[in-house]
């Protein structure tokens, strides 16, 4: 089955959430820092966001981004992107208003699985990314078993005022074709009440306007 990213890249260049993997040996001062972002994942129940989506063309996109563990998550595209990607407990789903129809896939396999999971260790398929700036944790991941899932990059910044001291500035994702696809985060809320119907849907096979 096609990865849902792939048709959002055709169209609108939308989100390569790419699948997170691949125990890699790392020193002890990069272990304490995947400690630290196991920690801040573990302590996000939830959490809103304003995101920026730029493609390797220069298209920008924005949006706002709605999570609650487990399992929920709502990218809102901005007016007249007929484009939605919703996790509503149990799958994920891929929805494209603009032609009437719906991907799914389950949440267990889905590329945001390091997100909507705080249960999943991430130190068995992450590495941490030396920086230049001592206030950014980078954190690269990929699946070796599954090339065609491409890579990731999550970027924190260290933050006192966060979750386990560290705060999701965003992520860089390259596809298999080495399509490059930059997320960045402003506005971050986290452990705020988000209602369960956030993450409730329109079917695009029966609308045409997104709820």
């Amino acid at each position: 089955m096609p990865s849902p990213f792939r048709r959002i890249s055709v169209t609108f260049r939308a989100l390569a959430l790419l699948p997170l993997p691949a125990l890699i040996a790392v020193a002890p001062a990069a272990s304490s820092e995947l400690s630290q972002v196991q920690a801040h994942l573990s302590a996000v129940e939830s959490m809103t966001a304003t995101f920026t989506q730029t493609d390797r063309n220069g298209k920008v996109l924005t949006g706002t981004l709605s999570l609650k563990r487990p399992g929920k998550v709502r990218f809102q595209y901005e007016k007249g992107v007929p484009i939605l990607i919703v996790a509503d407990g149990k799958s994920l789903w891929f929805l494209d208003y603009s032609v009437g129809q719906k991907q799914r896939w389950p949440i267990g396999g889905s590329p945001l699985g390091v997100l909507l999971d705080p249960s999943k260790d991430i130190g068995r398929y992450a590495k941490v990314v030396p920086t230049a700036d001592p206030a950014i944790v980078s954190v690269e991941a990929n699946d070796p078993k599954h090339p065609e899932y491409g890579r990731i990059t999550l970027i924190f910044e260290k933050m006192a005022s966060a979750p386990a001291g560290l705060q999701l500035r965003g992520w860089v994702a390259l596809d298999a074709q080495n399509n490059r696809t930059t997320i960045r985060l402003s506005g971050q809320r986290f452990n705020v009440p988000i209602s369960d119907g956030t993450f409730r849907f329109n079917d695009p096979v029966r609308a045409t306007t997104r709820k």
